[in-house]
């Protein structure tokens, strides 16, 4: 447990806490702010750590902003030296490590020496730096720019591990018309929202589980944003593959697809509530090949009783199909997902490993890091990175992950953002989780979208 007489500071510094596990002593801090000076005291079993910093704030957002930075730090230190265990990203617990970093480059200084001093691993910093180096070309800040992206909430079932709104169409088929005529409206309502249009991507959900006919419906309705802009649709999972639905993206213009099968471990599939076996994922991939995707290939670190070894052999199946892109995941416990009702806390046993095996593998098979981000409750206090063949990294995630551009988000659960870069400030819309009331409320959406983006 930890008290602090600081209201705004106790959700931050719990961050850091839960980062130690589950038997963590009691924690109390004291925090204290005079003359520019930031003043933490941490007392844990009896341990008193002092800790302070100056440093000037020109409002009262940069205040809070260096009193949450400082404190976490303070409470950092004291942790780190009572349990003898240091964090891959330190006192680091935002999930947009390189963000900051581009911050701290943009007041002229050199992210290295604060993430040296947040107690951030050397092989961390360096992979920060590689995913700057990766981004070049392609981050950009300018007013106007956008993506779009449009959700598709169903899925053939459920997997274990997933906190997202999807639902098993075998249960929620007959939502599906009236989700899609909802759908249609809203991504009509974005023409004139933007300047210029970055991406296009079409996620879920499994947007293939949709009918042909209904996939068809999607596609026409974005059909006025596309060409000459990066198009990715997230496939998905190999069950809902076919010949017809892969050739209907081709003509549409679709440029990337993701194929996503999590792990190559049949056992493991089983186990995470997929329908499909590793020989599908290869088919499906095979198949996709023949209509010249570029293709991404997410895999997940961490998953239920997958050994080290298991997780390594998945690695290395993803790099011989050669994909542009590999995304690997480690698994985090969600809001949502079956996975949190049945744990609170992920050990994170053997997934440090599992994450330097795939850093390792990809950089010898001459893949770089483009993207990474971190959630809270991850296995290992790891993260997410996105790794890229030279040249072919996915402009959608970075501008997503780095916040550069307005995200002109449509369908349920979708979570919009204009971006105010001269102001240093985003405003964020959100949709209705639940797919009825999506549909009921589409009038309201747009009106509210209008206003924020109009």
């Amino acid at each position: 447990m930890l008290t602090t007489n600081t209201e705004f500071l106790q959700a931050e510094l719990m961050d850091v806490v839960r980062l130690f596990g589950e038997n963590v002593p009691d924690i109390a801090h004291t925090f204290l702010h005079v003359d520019d000076t930031f003043f933490d005291t941490v007392i844990i079993a009896g341990r008193e750590f002092c800790h302070s910093e100056s440093h000037s704030c020109a409002n009262e957002l940069e205040f809070k902003r260096y009193a949450k930075r400082f404190s976490k730090l303070a409470v950092y230190q004291a942790l780190s030296t009572v349990t003898g265990q240091s964090m891959p990203w330190g006192a680091l617990t935002g999930i947009r490590p390189t963000k900051l970093a581009y911050a701290e480059q943009e007041a002229g200084r050199d992210f290295r020496v604060l993430f040296a001093k947040f107690g951030v691993s050397r092989e961390n910093i360096a992979l920060v730096g590689a995913v700057l180096e990766a981004q070049r070309g392609i981050y950009a800040k300018r007013e106007g720019d956008a993506d779009l992206y449009v959700g598709i909430p169903f899925c053939p079932s459920k997997c274990t591990y997933c906190s997202f709104i999807t639902a098993d169409i075998g249960r929620t088929g007959q939502y599906v018309n009236d989700y899609l005529t909802a759908l249609e409206k809203e991504i009509a309502a974005c023409r004139g929202m933007f300047r210029r249009l970055k991406s296009l991507y079409i996620g879920g959900g499994t947007p293939l589980v949709l009918s042909v006919p209904q996939l068809r419906r999607v596609l026409d309705a974005v059909l006025p944003y596309a060409g000459g802009i990066e198009y990715t649709v997230e496939a998905g999972r190999p069950d809902v593959f076919t010949e017809e639905k892969l050739r209907l993206l081709r003509d549409y213009g679709v440029t990337r697809i993701c194929v996503n099968p999590q792990t190559f471990n049949d056992e493991t599939l089983v186990r995470i509530g997929r329908q499909h076996t590793a020989a599908d994922i290869v088919r499906a991939f095979e198949q996709s090949r023949r209509f010249g995707f570029d293709i991404n290939c997410d895999l997940i670190a961490g998953l239920t009783d997958e050994s080290v070894d298991s997780f390594c052999e998945s690695i290395d199946r993803a790099i011989s199909l050669s994909p542009e892109n590999i995304t690997v995941h480690t698994l985090c416990l969600k809001k949502g997902a079956k996975l949190k009702e049945r744990e609170s806390y992920l050990c994170g046993a053997g997934v440090s490993e599992m994450i330097r095996y795939s850093r390792r593998a990809l950089l010898a098979a001459g893949y770089v890091p483009y993207y990474l981000y971190r959630q809270k409750y991850m296995a290992g206090n790891c993260e997410n990175t996105g790794w890229t063949k030279p040249g072919k990294a996915c402009v959608y995630n970075v501008d997503v992950m780095e916040e550069i551009t307005d995200n002109l988000a449509c369908g349920a659960n979708a979570v919009g953002k204009k971006i105010f870069p001269n102001e240093g400030r985003i405003e964020r819309v959100g949709s209705p989780k639940d797919i009825p009331t999506y549909i009921q409320k589409i009038e309201e959406i747009l009106a509210t979208k209008q206003k924020l983006y109009g």
